[in-house]
């Protein structure tokens, strides 16, 4: 006598249902009817079956002492340089004992509001008005120098932002000969300020929480292409300092964590 492939389902489900049917797992799980479905009973119990989460914070001191707090000697950080940002997994294990790379602390770090508006102004082409409410917003962090590298007043930096004015001469020369004739003309058109133009400025910052201040030097241009000058400043060895940063950023965190963690560069997918 065949039987029908209800019948084999009923027989099934009483079948684990007389045994109470229990999975050898390291959280609680039993197998119940309706197509032998595992189902996990961990959130019935007391507690969890083992420690998982993600800690995230801004603060690099917080970070530290979380990770200390926690003192697994197992535990392995990875650094993104480009993003700031530094995954620790504790329970990542190896080859031989591997874990579920769930129980994690990711520190990321936040600009600081005058390293922000340092590298949103680089290369921004402004009217005057534009820069000089610029310096009068950070003025306490930035000293203007000219050429020569001495400093000039804050007052009269933006006093000669504001008082740009454009020149324009032009220079003709003719020369006739018996048999020939011959015209140049050269144009020149000259930026000018009744105070002393700041050839660049000074920026003093500190870039993220838990770093040290960091000097950025941002250089002075006028464009006088058209009937208003435009201004721009240049963030000079911009990328070597960032890579300095991001260097600093690793040394400062491996000094903090100490023994409590092996940090590497790059990033890590668990999968």
């Amino acid at each position: 006598m065949s039987l029908t492939k209800e019948a084999v389902q009923l027989i099934t489900d009483t079948a684990l249902e007389a045994a109470g049917k229990q999975l050898d797992t390291h959280a609680p799980t039993v197998v119940l009817p309706d197509g032998c479905q595992v189902v996990a009973l961990e959130k019935w119990q007391a507690g969890r079956s083992r420690f998982r989460g993600i800690y995230s914070t801004h603060s690099l001191a917080d970070f530290s002492t979380y990770v200390a707090a926690r003192a697994i000697p197992t535990a392995k950080g990875f650094i993104d340089q480009d993003e700031m940002t530094c995954t620790l997994l504790f329970n990542l294990g190896d080859d031989a004992n591997p874990g579920h790379a769930d129980d994690r602390a990711v520190l990321k770090l936040k600009p600081s509001a005058g390293y922000k508006a340092a590298q949103a102004i680089g290369g921004r082409a402004m009217s005057q008005k534009e820069l000089s409410d610029w310096i009068e917003d950070w003025h306490q962090y930035l000293t203007p120098v000219d050429e020569a590298g001495s400093p000039v007043p804050v007052a009269k930096a933006i006093a000669a932002v504001r008082t740009i004015t454009i020149k324009a001469t032009s220079e003709s020369e003719t020369s006739v000969g018996e048999t020939s004739a011959s015209r140049s003309a050269m144009d020149q058109i000259e930026a000018r300020s009744k105070e002393t133009l700041p050839a660049a400025l000074l920026f003093n910052v500190i870039p993220f929480e838990g770093l040290t201040e960091q000097r950025i030097q941002l250089r002075v241009s006028v464009i006088t292409s058209g009937s208003q000058p435009v201004l721009k400043l240049r963030w000079l060895g911009e990328e070597v300092q960032r890579e300095d940063i991001a260097q600093e950023f690793k040394t400062v965190l491996q000094q903090q964590i100490g023994s409590n963690a092996a940090l590497a560069l790059g990033s890590f997918d668990p999968k």
